[in-house]
Formats: C-alpha cells, sequence, structure tokens
C-alpha cells in the first residue's frame, strides 16, 4: 500500500514500515533507515571511534535487518531489534580490528592534545571525551553508551546486549569510573 499523499514513510509506525516492506514495498525500507539512521550513527562512532568503521557497522546492521526482517518478533519494536543487531556488528568490527591491531602506537601529537590544562571550548572537550571512551575497556564503554549515551534502561541494555543487570551496572560504574579517572589526568596536567 503506497504512503498517502503529502506522507513520506517517515511519517509511518516501525511496524506499519515493517508490514510495508514484508508486503512486498521494499522502498518502505528507506523510512525505517532514515528514523533509526542517527541513533544508530551516534553509538557505532562512539562505539568505534572512527567514522569509517561506524558506516560499516551501520551498513551491514541495516542489511543483515532488512534480509532477515521476517524474523522480527515485533515490528513495532523493528528499532530495538536493529539495535541489537548493529550492538553485535560494533562487537564484531571492534574485536576484528584488534586482532589486526595489537601494537601500541604512540602519537606525540594525540599526547599534545590530551595535555591540554583547561579545555575551554566544547570542541576540545568533546575531543577529550571521545580519547578517554576510545581508552576505557570496549564491554565497558557499550554498558556507558547504552545508559548514558542512549538513555536505556538495564533491562533494555540486557535483552539487547545478552548481558545480566548486575553485570551491565558494574561495567557501567567501572566506564564512569575510569572516565573520570582519565578526564581528571588531562584536566589537571
Amino acid at each position: 500500500m503506497p504512503a498517502p499523499r503529502g506522507l513520506s514513510n517517515v511519517d509511518h509506525s516501525d511496524g506499519a514500515l515493517v508490514r510495508r516492506v514484508l508486503a512486498g514495498e521494499t522502498d518502505a525500507f528507506a523510512g525505517l533507515v532514515a528514523r533509526h539512521r542517527d541513533r544508530c550513527a551516534r553509538f557505532a562512532v562512539h562505539m568505534l571511534g572512527n567514522r569509517e568503521d561506524a558506516e560499516d557497522a551501520m551498513q551491514e546492521a541495516f542489511l543483515r535487518a532488512f534480509r532477515a526482517l521476517r524474523r522480527c518478533e515485533d515490528p513495532e519494536q523493528f528499532g530495538s531489534w536493529l539495535f541489537r543487531i548493529l550492538v553485535n556488528r560494533c562487537r564484531t568490527i571492534a574485536a576484528r580490528r584488534g586482532r589486526r591491531q595489537r601494537t601500541i602506537v604512540f602519537d606525540d601529537e594525540a599526547v599534545e592534545r590530551a595535555s591540554v590544562a583547561h579545555p575551554e571550548d566544547r570542541d576540545a572537550w568533546r575531543e577529550e571525551i571521545a580519547q578517554a571512551l576510545a581508552r576505557i575497556d570496549p564491554l565497558q564503554r557499550e554498558a556507558f553508551l547504552l545508559r548514558y549515551v542512549e538513555d536505556l534502561g538495564y533491562e533494555e541494555m540486557s535483552r539487547l546486549t545478552g548481558t545480566g543487570i548486575s553485570a551491565l551496572k558494574m561495567r557501567a560504574k567501572r566506564a564512569c569510573d575510569r572516565l573520570r579517572d582519565l578526564l581528571a589526568e588531562v584536566y589537571h596536567a
């Protein structure tokens, strides 16, 4: 069923768009992509640390979601289902990258940027936060991003990651502690 005139795919619920795609109107998937792209991009960039890997993770997640759309048990919860796929893709890409990059590279320029005594402008502070996030354990970073950036509850985080609530709480706490320490190093340097 085509969208009524004047209404884009973004004007329909996830469930309606999923049903349209499953009925053969594959162009309706563009509405799902448009609706969820920004949130997925934000998470993937923070999780993986660079736009190229994030874009790969997002493309793979959307492609896998499209191919497996019939297995989405609750079309109204497409966003959560897609996010679960994205979390797994980010984990896979990070693990693959970690196996390839076992050497430590000492970057004098990055060290110099990190040693700025008081980052006063927002861009510098955001860069410091991004660098600190990149330095924490990937599972802790994932828990931190899901909880404090994506503002998910621990139950939803548990469903997305397959990890117990108490483990997620501990990971998020450890991430906060580690970030506090890393940012204090920069701020008080």
